[in-house]
């Protein structure tokens, strides 16, 4: 007896609502600011506190206070931190909001 298995064909992949254009541009603009090694990693590190002064940030890695001030701009333009002026410092943390919107595009 030959049994035959009936699958469903998918054909128009998951079961999701298409973005919008400009939802797709967001998203897009935040992940190709996580495409850098460095930015990723200040994105962990700030993930870890509530908010983390730029001067503990330029501290845990070994590079330049302007760099660190770079990447943290890209992150900034990204929509993924705010920053807060005290003094001479900035003090940066995570947008909860585009950190959701990640993580609601890949799935998680």
């Amino acid at each position: 007896m030959n049994a035959t298995l009936d699958l469903p064909v998918i054909c128009c992949g998951p079961r999701s609502a298409p973005l919008a254009e400009e939802d797709r541009a967001q998203l897009a603009a935040r992940f190709k600011a996580l495409a850098d090694p460095t930015r990723v990693a200040i994105v962990n590190s700030l993930s870890a506190a509530d908010e983390v002064c730029v001067c503990n940030l330029t501290a845990a890695f070994d590079l330049s206070q302007p760099t660190i001030s770079h990447h943290l701009k890209v992150l900034r333009e990204a929509g993924l931190v705010e920053s807060t002026r005290r003094g001479t410092w900035m003090y940066y943390r995570l947008v909860p909001e585009s950190i959701a919107a990640l993580r609601g595009a890949l799935g998680a």
